[in-house]
């Protein structure tokens, strides 16, 4: 499915069905240099189980146009601009990493939009070492390597997501690089980490927040360990917690864990 958003042509993956406004929406928000097929097996399920799909690509990324957001506020105002130019008033947010931040915030910034908010692999603040922003921008392929390694946990049982044969470092691997190809113009790779790195506004936004609110922790996540989310699960008003047999990369590690407690709180 593409939409305009901000003048801008966006593609938004709908889980295989037809977008149909009388359904609830769900909207699926990726992390940094990830497209929206990191929600392959959760957004194809609830778009079978009676919900509306939007999984956008990020503006920059893969298949859709625009500039890259700078920062998580910028990222939050796309956000919105989509539920616009969908024409849905209100949905549920769930985002990974980067995506989880720019849930947060967009949930702060219209509460009276937003159902429900499912915040995986979240921390608040959500720091990137100076090593990984100094190679995302100078050495994106060992960056790349780098954050495969940090992603991705060892217990994991194969083959995780997708079936036999299934390479989860080399999969995400390639992954990364096709994202980062995909605009010669703009190093979302960086641009993304730092968007990360200088975003402060996590607790005050969680305070702001009036629906229910999903933390879904690896709990061998090494880049957003479960202790990070603290800050943020302490401020929430209503909120929950799921720890999940995985790392970062939660989704592809633990499918199954990952939907049902997505499945468990949206029902």
């Amino acid at each position: 499915m593409e939409l305009t958003v901000n003048g801008a042509r966006t593609f938004c993956y709908t889980g295989g069905k037809a977008f149909d406004r009388e359904k609830p929406t769900v909207v699926f928000l990726h992390g940094v240099l990830n497209d929206h097929s990191v929600w392959i097996l959760q957004t194809r399920y609830f778009a079978h189980h009676g919900w509306n799909v939007l999984a956008p690509d990020l503006p920059g990324h893969c298949r859709s146009e625009g500039e890259p957001p700078k920062s998580v506020e910028e990222a939050a105002r796309f956000v919105l601009a989509l539920l616009d130019a969908a024409g849905v008033q209100t949905a549920a947010l769930v985002g990974h990493s980067f995506g989880s931040l720019v849930a947060l915030e967009t949930a702060a910034r219209a509460p009276e939009r937003v159902t429900h908010l499912g915040l995986v692999g979240t921390a608040s603040p959500m720091k990137v070492s100076p090593a990984l922003l100094e190679n995302s921008l100078q050495q994106p392929m060992k960056a790349i390597d780098m954050v495969n390694v940090f992603s991705h946990s060892m217990i994991a049982p194969p083959p995780s997501a997708l079936g036999p044969g299934t390479w989860l470092y080399g999969g995400s691997r390639a992954l990364m690089k096709r994202v980062l190809a995909s605009n010669p113009r703009v190093n979302v790779f960086h641009r993304g980490f730092v968007a990360c790195d200088s975003y402060t506004g996590g607790e005050a936004a969680m305070a702001q927040v009036k629906c229910p609110v999903l933390f879904v922790l690896g709990k061998a996540d090494a880049m957003t360990p479960p202790k990070a989310a603290q800050a943020l699960q302490q401020k929430a008003q209503d909120g929950r917690t799921v720890l999940v047999d995985g790392g970062h990369q939660m989704m592809t590690e633990a499918p199954d864990q990952v939907l049902f407690a997505l499945r468990d709180f949206l029902r």
